[in-house]
């Protein structure tokens, strides 16, 4: 099987209808037909690309062939967002009286689809410690049809064992959905562990440039179709010129991907034993409580780190407001860090009970870009330097943590498979 980098540059060969090099962007909502029957056939054709625009484009043809192959599932759909593809998901393969299982720590997207969305449809939902496999086993029911997992979750970077889940689910005949985003294909393939359908907001590390909102599924073509049936209807159409960016974004996934994982984990690494931080989320570092099993089914680990700083809010607002290059958003995975407080994102979607239920106060969703480590390292440790002690904010004399992680660089370097060239080598900052 060709490597992830010659998959993401040419898995999209067979499905391109011109001879151009650089795929023309299809910016129309229908196509022709040159008779009555080649007609009828594309009304029926499931995710084809020359009928109508929300049945199908060679835009979305061209991307999901290549997260198909990526994630080795036999086909792929395009969505207008990573939600999209959940909730369409979720209305095509369960229904009134059905039961759902979920996980605590999870997107605040999917927490309100399970905790709002499905009860009001008549479908019970059930969130479990992801941490626990048992626990899964024990919220099975006779109505259970879908078990959704996130690994590592939003915000928390927690993981879930995907093959005790998948084979528990396959025992009792129930789906299971894995959202991939933080991980991506590069670093983890859900269905190499026995997960039957993929999604993705493919807004984050598969687009990579923050200027396009998708979302892809991936999985068995018959369960695809099934989807397919339920996304004409719902009509969460991806634009043809988001799917072009989306492929052109693709195209450099496997070059981008590595400076992410080195990245989050020299943060990791220089946030671990701060002053100001009471605890690190980031299963590249040893300390994470599920690292082994990290490791036993992921690649890398990824640019995002959850980070809980001693003061709480007060403390984590201000280390956001000090942050030079991170700047206050909800997204990630664009070649520009981002930074953001959880708890305030999420507003929109959970009320306070559930929130509080389900993120720190003091929690801030660090996401790594592809900037120089050095450079990242240092705005962290800086804008660190505000840690609460009796109720008042002081600064912290960073020289110790900067000796630590000039020692330790090259070990992080290495455990991530990025040479440093010279490049993190923390400066200390005027005072």
């Amino acid at each position: 099987m060709p490597g992830s980098s010659t998959v993401t540059v040419h898995a999209d060969r067979e499905v391109r209808p011109s001879r151009a090099v650089a795929p023309p962007i299809y910016q129309t909502a229908a196509f022709s037909a040159a008779d009555a029957e080649t007609f009828a056939q594309a009304a029926v054709d499931r995710r084809g690309q020359d009928f109508y625009t929300r049945f199908g484009n060679p835009n979305h043809a061209q991307v999901a062939a290549v997260v198909a192959e990526l994630e080795h599932t036999e086909a792929a759909m395009v969505t207008a967002s990573g939600m999209a593809a959940l909730t369409t998901a979720v209305l095509a393969l369960v229904s009134t009286g059905d039961h759902v299982i979920g996980q605590r720590s999870t997107y605040g997207g999917t927490a309100s689809v399970l905790l709002n969305l499905l009860p009001r449809l008549g479908v019970s939902t059930t969130l479990v410690d992801q941490t626990d496999p048992e626990a899964f086993a024990k919220a099975l029911t006779p109505q259970t049809r879908l078990i959704l997992v996130e690994s590592p979750s939003n915000p928390l970077l927690q993981i879930t064992d995907l093959r005790a889940v998948a084979d528990l689910a396959r025992a009792h005949d129930v789906l299971t959905m894995a959202d991939n985003t933080f991980a991506t294909p590069l670093n983890q393939r859900p269905v190499d562990f026995g997960i039957d359908l993929v999604w993705h907001s493919a807004t984050k590390y598969l687009n990579g440039h923050s200027d396009v909102s998708a979302g892809v599924l991936a999985g068995p073509a018959e369960l695809l179709d099934r989807i397919w049936d339920v996304g004409l209807l719902t009509g969460a159409v991806l634009d043809p010129f988001d799917a072009w960016l989306l492929l052109r974004g693709m195209r450099t996934l496997p070059l981008r991907m590595p400076r992410h994982n080195a990245n989050g984990q020299a943060l990791a690494e220089a946030l671990h034993d701060h002053p100001a931080v009471s605890r690190v989320h980031y299963p590249g570092l040893a300390s994470h409580p599920q690292h082994q099993l990290a490791a036993s089914q992921m690649r890398g680990f990824g640019g995002v780190l959850g980070v809980e700083f001693v003061g709480g809010f007060e403390t984590a607002d201000a280390f956001l407001g000090r942050l030079r290059y991170a700047r206050r958003s909800a997204g990630l995975g664009g070649v520009e860090s981002l930074a953001v407080h959880p708890a305030s994102m999420w507003r929109g979607m959970l009320d306070d009970d559930q929130i509080a239920a389900s993120v720190p106060p003091g929690l801030v969703r660090l996401a790594a870009g592809t900037e120089d480590t050095a450079d990242l390292v240092d705005t962290v440790l800086v804008a660190g330097r505000v840690v609460k002690r009796d109720g008042v904010l002081v600064d912290v004399d960073l020289r110790a943590l900067r000796t630590r992680l000039v020692e330790s660089r090259d070990r992080v370097a290495a455990a991530a498979g990025v040479p440093l060239d010279g490049t993190w080598r923390p400066q200390p900052k005027a005072a």
